[in-house]
């Protein structure tokens, strides 16, 4: 059994020092540990502290690709380097390294493939209120649209084993927290919090510039991926509603028409056939994307499969290289292994 902790990077030189020195080299019902940074076209020292450090890879984009693209890079990396647990964790020391322990427990005892680390939210001081109501509004919105019980959807600290993580992927250019829970929901593949620890501020969060855009950004974010994962409600439903509308308007009109009195109402004639059209439209438009949406799951499903082959492969090759070879390459520092 192998766990791979990755920390997704960008000019965390400051930072990340103090995130790695509480990192455990040793976990209980695991039998080796890994480290692995993605450093996201840092222009610091990020990278040779994490050398210095004694990180077993590094994994690098040639240039900012932004927090979604970062961890889903570092994803495959973990995956091909034969991880069996995956963790994530950020590298600004914000969660307790000794939970890890906490988070890889439902999945070693086979209760989970997806653990998220739940913050204690109202014990934060750093946080103002506004920010502790807005992730507790935002956690309730992901838990609708992905069907789970998640307390802290926007937490980074999460476990996932290797079943899980050859079946995600991330389509947001923002951020991979809220996507991947509601993916994993709508999957089928079980999803389970515990809570976890938080230590002292060292930097303001670079993900919450502002709260109107951070507002703005995860609000469009659940809509997008409500719209792709469950396209004929999204459509559909307010089809349904509009067209109604338009149906009780026109009953109205041939109600008064029969009474004799619907010659002064031909408005109402005109808005419903104006709602009786766009409602129509919406129900065919939801029919359709629901069409594409059963080709994308089965599309997704090919490219797990890919994925896990690939992998498969690579670990074989690995483990069929020549003793000597094998002794050479075992903890090796790799920061150019993976470059996008």
């Amino acid at each position: 059994m192998k766990v791979i902790i990755q920390i997704p990077c960008y000019n965390e030189e400051k930072t990340l020092g103090i995130t790695l020195d509480a990192l455990p080299r040793t976990l209980e019902g695991v039998d080796s540990v890994e480290w692995l940074v993605i450093d996201d076209g840092s222009t610091d020292g990020t990278v040779d502290l994490a050398i210095r450090k004694g990180v077993h890879c590094i994994v690098r984009n040639r240039r900012n690709r932004g927090l979604a693209h970062t961890f889903l890079h570092g994803l495959n990396a973990c995956l091909q380097r034969g991880a069996d647990i995956i963790v994530n964790t950020d590298a600004d020391n914000q969660y307790c390294a000794d939970d890890i322990q906490k988070l890889i427990h439902p999945i070693l005892t086979g209760e989970a493939d997806m653990v998220i680390g739940a913050r204690p939210i109202d014990d934060i001081r750093h946080w103002s209120l506004q920010k502790k109501i807005l992730q507790k509004i935002g956690s309730k919105v992901v838990r609708l649209a992905s069907g789970t019980e998640i307390a802290d959807a926007p937490s980074g600290f999460r476990a996932i084993s290797r079943e899980a993580a050859v079946r995600l992927n991330v389509f947001d250019n923002y951020t991979y927290t809220l996507e991947t829970i509601i993916q994993a929901g709508r999957k089928g593949i079980p999803v389970m919090s515990v809570p976890i620890r938080t230590n002292d501020e060292l930097r303001p969060s670079r993900l919450m510039k502002s709260i109107p855009e951070y507002v703005r950004k995860s609000l469009f974010t659940v809509v997008r991926i409500f719209m792709t994962y469950r396209p004929f409600r999204f459509f559909a439903m307010p089809g349904l509603l509009v067209f109604g509308a338009g149906s009780l308007l026109l009953l109205r009109f041939l109600l008064l028409y029969w009474l004799g009195d619907g010659a002064g109402h031909i408005q109402s004639v005109v808005l419903s056939a104006l709602l009786l059209g766009t409602g129509l439209a919406l129900m065919v438009v939801g029919l359709i994307a629901d069409l594409i949406g059963v080709n994308r799951q089965l599309l997704e499903d090919i490219r797990s499969r890919v994925r896990e082959l690939e992998y498969t492969l690579t670990r074989l090759e690995k483990s069929t290289r020549p003793q000597s070879e094998a002794d050479n390459t075992e903890g090796e520092k790799c920061p150019d292994e993976t470059i996008r």
